[in-house]
């Protein structure tokens, strides 16, 4: 074996071993992740979600049964993409498309 491929084994074993025990599924990073309430998650994120422009809403859904943070946009756009996270507090953020919201006149 030459040299440069007995250092290589060494480190790729250094980095193994330095995760072990590390390693968890997705479902159990967002449950270790929630430390706020979905209602206090929304809060703390809502004006900043708001203030992205094509956001016309935020809310609480459900996603796959379990509690998730809605963001309605006008259209999706791949700005808007980059921009909304995927993760918020530990609840998954769900994009949906509504188009502008108007408040309708009182009748």
């Amino acid at each position: 074996m030459n040299i440069t491929l007995i250092i290589s084994l060494i480190f790729v074993g250094l980095g193994a071993a330095s995760c072990k025990g590390e390693i968890i599924d997705d479902h159990s990073a967002k449950t270790k992740a929630i430390t706020l309430s979905i209602e206090e998650a929304i809060k703390e994120h809502s004006e900043e979600l708001m203030s992205i422009p094509g956001v016309v809403g935020v809310g609480q859904g459900l996603c796959d049964n379990n509690p998730c943070i809605k963001v309605y946009i006008i259209k999706r756009t791949p700005e808007l993409e980059k921009e909304i996270p995927g993760l918020l507090e530990g609840y998954e953020v769900s994009i949906e498309i509504t188009g502008e919201i108007r408040a309708h006149p009182d009748n």
